[in-house]
C-alpha cells in the first residue's frame, strides 16, 4: 500500500542489531542504544548520516543504530516485535498499517507529544488519520507521496494546450482533444482502484463506512457510483486495458513510446520513463489531479510512512525524542529535499519549490485520503474486490449490480479478515 519513489538503494548503516539491554559496549552505561527500523529505501544513506551525526552531537548520551527492513513480509515481522521481549524503539511503518498494529495493544499512545510538542492538528490529513485509532495517536507521520498528472509537454503543445485544466470538466475536454489519430489523450487501466478512490472521495463516497464499531463496503452509494462513472468517461479516451492494473503492462513503458499525452502516477516514475526513452528527458510535465471546481484539487490517496513506538520498548523515551526530531522542521524539510517527498505539514510545502513534479504532488497532497482505518483493510486488498468491479462496469456490467456484489465481499473481509 505504498507509493515508493525511486530514489537509489540504501546501505545499512549499522551491522549487527545489540541484545536486549540497549547500551552500547564499551561506552559507558550512560549512553543508550535507540534502535531504528527503517524500510529500505526510505532515507538515503547521505540524510541518514547527517542526521546521526547531528543528532548524536545535541544528545552525547544516545547512540543511533538505523536497521534496514525490506517490505515484504514486515508486517509479521513487526507483529513478532511488538509481541517480544526485544522490540525495536522506532519503527517506520506504511500510513496503513498502523491500526492492523494498533490492534496488538503493544503500541505507545503518541497523542501527547503530537498535539504538544508536534503541531499535530497540522498533518497532512492522509498521514495523520491512519496514525489515529480510537482516538489515540500512535502513528506521528513522516512522509507523503500522492499521484499527480504526468504529461507530455510536446503533446499539449502540438494540441494548442497552453492552460493545464484545473477542473474535472476541463480535463476530460483536453483529454479527450488529444485522443486523436494514433495518440492517446490519457492511458488509464482499467483496475487503477487507487485513482478510482479519489474520484469516489471527490462525490463525498468512501470504499468502506463505519457504523456501530461495523465496517461494511461502500461502493454502491450514489457518491460512489458516480466516482466510478467518472472513471470510465476519463478512461474512454485511450486504449488503457479494461481487465488489468497500471502495472499489466507497466504504464511508464506505455508512456514512454512517446503517443500517450497523459498518464496518473507518482512524480518519480519520470525517472522511469526517460530510462525507456532518453528522448523524453525535459518534455515531462505535472499537475495535480483535477477537482470537481478549481478551488482546490482533486481527492488522492496518500501513501508513506508514519513512526511508531512500540510500548515494549527499552529505551522508549529516547525513541520518543527520535521521533520528534524526524518529525520535526528542520529534519522533515531536509527529508523532503533529499527525497522528493512530500513533508508531513502543507505548511512546508514550500521547501520544495523548484521541484516541479513533488510541488504539484505537495499540492495535491492537502486533498490527501488514506483507505478505510480498520485492521482488517490489508485482508480486502489482499483479495481485492474492487479490482473485478471495475473491470465489470468498464466492459458494460450494471454499475449498482457489480458494486453490490463488491461491497459485499469487501464487508465479509473486514467481518472476518
Amino acid at each position: 500500500m505504498k507509493i515508493r519513489i525511486l530514489a537509489g538503494a540504501l546501505a545499512l548503516v549499522s551491522s549487527v542489531a545489540l541484545s536486549g539491554c540497549g547500551v552500547l559496549p564499551g561506552a559507558g552505561a550512560d549512553r543508550s542504544t535507540v534502535t531504528v527500523w527503517l524500510m529500505k529505501g526510505s532515507a538515503s544513506q547521505s540524510f541518514l548520516d547527517r542526521f546521526k551525526e547531528s543528532y548524536e552531537a545535541e544528545n552525547p548520551s544516545v547512540e543511533l543504530e538505523f536497521i534496514l527492513q525490506e517490505w515484504g513480509g514486515i508486517g509479521p515481522k513487526v507483529l513478532k516485535a511488538l509481541e517480544g521481549d526485544d522490540a525495536p524503539d522506532i519503527i517506520e511503518v506504511g500510513n496503513t498499517q498502523v491500526a492492523q498494529y494498533a490492534e496488538s495493544g503493544e503500541l505507545r499512545d503518541l497523542t501527547l507529544e503530537s498535539i504538544r510538542d508536534l503541531g499535530g492538528e497540522d498533518w497532512l490529513p492522509g498521514l495523520a488519520q491512519p496514525g489515529k485509532v480510537n482516538g489515540a495517536q500512535y502513528g506521528i507521520p513522516w512522509y507523503a507521496a500522492n499521484r499527480v498528472v504526468i504529461y507530455n509537454k510536446d503533446l499539449f503543445a502540438q494540441a494548442g494546450i497552453t492552460e493545464l485544466p484545473r477542473t474535472r470538466e476541463e480535463w476530460v475536454e483536453i483529454s479527450e482533444r488529444l485522443n486523436t489519430g494514433g495518440q492517446q489523450g490519457i492511458y488509464l487501466a482499467g483496475q487503477n482502484w487507487y485513482v478510482l478512490a479519489g474520484f469516489i472521495w471527490d462525490e463525498g463516497g468512501e470504499l468502506a463506512e463505519e457504523g456501530g464499531g461495523e465496517w461494511q463496503g461502500a461502493l454502491d452509494s450514489p457518491a460512489a457510483l458516480r466516482g466510478m462513472d467518472f472513471y470510465k468517461t476519463l478512461q474512454a479516451h485511450g486504449d488503457g486495458p479494461k481487465d488489468a492494473d497500471e502495472q499489466t503492462p507497466p504504464e511508464t513503458d506505455v508512456f514512454a513510446e512517446g503517443d500517450v499525452a497523459q498518464i496518473i502516477s507518482v512524480p518519480g516514475s519520470a525517472a522511469l520513463i526517460e530510462q525507456q526513452n532518453p528522448e523524453l528527458k525535459g518534455k515531462l510535465g505535472y499537475f495535480p489531479i483535477p477537482g470537481k471546481s478549481a478551488a482546490k484539487p482533486g481527492s488522492v490517496f496518500t501513501g508513506g510512512s508514519d513512526l511508531i513506538v512500540p510500548e515494549g520498548a527499552d529505551q522508549r523515551s529516547e525513541g520518543i525524542e527520535v521521533v520528534k526530531a524526524l518529525a520535526g522542521e528542520k529534519w522533515q524539510t531536509e527529508l523532503a529535499r533529499a527525497m522528493s517527498y512530500v513533508p508531513n505539514k502543507p505548511a512546508l510545502a514550500s521547501v520544495v519549490e523548484g521541484q516541479e513534479g513533488t510541488s504539484a504532488m505537495a499540492q495535491g497532497a492537502t486533498q490527501g485520503r488514506a483507505t478505510p482505518n480498520s485492521p482488517y483493510w490489508p485482508a480486502v486488498e489482499a483479495e481485492n474486490p474492487i479490482k473485478p468491479y471495475m473491470t465489470a462496469v468498464l466492459e458494460g456490467g450494471d454499475p449498482a449490480e457489480e458494486a453490490r456484489k463488491a461491497s459485499e465481499r469487501i464487508t465479509a473481509k473486514l467481518i472476518s479478515g
